[in-house]
Formats: structure tokens, C-alpha cells, sequence
């Protein structure tokens, strides 16, 4: 266990500098694919790029390990899009991302069954989002809603969580989790602490990592199986819904 906490923490250090400036500098959003422009309010639109010819979402390197990740919506072999999201709960554009472009996408996308949001921990710009990732995995391991549930408390309470320090992280979300939740909070936190979900936290930063996401958020698009384009930035739903055209 002490092995993989350590190959883990090494591969934080490999991404984060470049990921703490992605997400905090970056242009509004940097699409990779399709011709991203920004429209006079703010909001980010693709056009033209590449269609159906990319690579299978199975052989995807931002797909690895899809089945166990904490997904909305349909089955992903079975959506006609895909959305596949590295967030980091202590970084800003993801927060933005999340309280902006996320609701959009639940309602007008997944709801109808039309596509399928996936989320992966990348936790690579404050240090509090890594014991913050850890605790997710181990809630996602006991309940899906719960889950949700907390990655929406870190994000509306970010500034909070920042400002106490990474070491509060683990006594916050166990107040958290007890008050709004019907899970063992100690276990929960125990298992974090203790490191009992590193091999989950691996898999989403070496599957971030290999498929290239150097900042958060940073969204993987797929439709009818295939991959169509990345953003990264401040994502915008109109340049999600013209990439997957749909």
C-alpha cells in the first residue's frame, strides 16, 4: 500500500506544475480537434475539426478503466456521447466548469439519455485536492449519490477548504459526510487516510497522464464510439454540444 501511495504521489508531482497553470492562466478554453472560437458573451463554440474517424473509445487512454468510474446517465457503450471529464476539486475553472457547464449537461444531455458524463479525479493544483480525491473514491466505493453529493460540497465550498489547509480536509468532509449523508463518515475517512483506494486514484491520473490532460478541467468528447475532440479551460456547454453534434 505505502508502494502505491508513493508511486501516486509521484505522479502528482509530474503533472502538477503544468496543471496549476493550466488551470489557473490559461485561455477560456483551448479545444484540441475542432476549431474552437469564443462569442461576444463568454461562451466557447466549436467548428469543423475532426468527426467520426477517431479512436474507439475502448482504446482511448482517458477511457481506461471507464467501467469503474463514477458515471451520469447511460452506460457509455451505449450513449451516443460521451463526456469524459479530469476535474480536480481544488481547482477554480473546475468549479466554474462544474456550477456553469455541468447542469447544462445534465439536464439537456444526460437526462434525455442522450450522453453520458464521466468523471475522473485529477487532483494536480492545490495540495488540499488530494486527500479531497482520496475521500471521493472512498465514498464513490459505498455510494454513487454520496459522492456527487461531496464533489458538490468541495466545489461550493472550495474557498473554505483551501483557506483551513490540506490537513483540515479529512475532519471537514467527516462533519460533511455525517450530517448530510447516511454513510459510516469514520470508515469513509478512515479508508482515505489509510490509503485504501490508491489503485482507484492511479488509474485516473495514469490514465490522465497518458492521455495528455496537462490541465483541469480537461474534457475527452466521444460520439457513436468514437473520439472527436478535448477541451480544457473554461469549457463551455456550447462547445461540448457542437463537438458531439448533437
Amino acid at each position: 500500500m505505502e508502494k502505491r501511495r508513493r508511486e501516486v504521489l509521484a505522479g502528482l508531482a509530474s503533472v502538477g506544475t503544468l496543471a496549476v497553470a493550466g488551470c489557473a492562466n490559461q485561455n477560456p478554453a483551448e479545444a484540441i480537434g475542432p476549431t474552437e472560437t469564443e462569442s461576444p458573451d463568454g461562451e466557447s463554440t466549436t467548428t469543423g475539426g475532426t468527426t467520426a474517424g477517431g479512436e474507439r473509445l475502448e482504446d482511448h487512454p482517458a477511457a481506461a478503466g471507464l467501467a469503474s468510474q463514477p458515471t451520469l446517465g447511460p452506460d457509455p457503450a451505449d450513449a451516443d456521447g460521451v463526456i469524459v471529464a479530469f476535474e480536480d476539486p481544488s481547482c477554480p475553472r473546475c468549479k466554474r466548469f462544474e456550477q456553469a457547464t455541468v447542469p447544462r449537461i445534465k439536464s439537456e444531455l444526460v437526462e434525455p439519455g442522450t450522453a453520458s458524463f464521466v468523471f475522473r479525479g485529477y487532483p494536480v493544483v492545490y495540495e488540499w485536492g488530494q486527500p479531497a480525491t482520496r475521500t471521493l473514491e472512498a465514498t464513490y466505493a459505498r455510494s454513487a449519490d454520496a459522492h456527487w453529493r461531496l464533489l458538490d460540497h468541495y466545489f461550493e465550498n472550495q474557498t473554505d477548504f483551501r483557506e483551513a489547509g490540506t490537513e483540515e480536509v479529512y475532519p471537514l468532509t467527516r462533519e460533511f459526510l455525517a450530517a448530510e449523508t447516511d454513510l459510516d463518515a469514520g470508515a469513509v475517512v478512515a479508508a482515505a487516510e489509510n490509503g485504501d483506494h490508491e489503485d482507484a486514484v492511479s488509474t485516473d491520473l495514469s490514465a490522465g497522464q497518458e492521455a495528455n490532460a496537462t490541465a483541469t478541467p480537461t474534457v475527452f468528447l466521444f460520439r457513436d464510439g468514437r473520439y472527436r475532440t478535448r477541451a480544457s479551460g473554461s469549457v463551455s456547454f456550447t462547445l461540448v454540444k457542437n463537438a458531439l453534434g448533437v
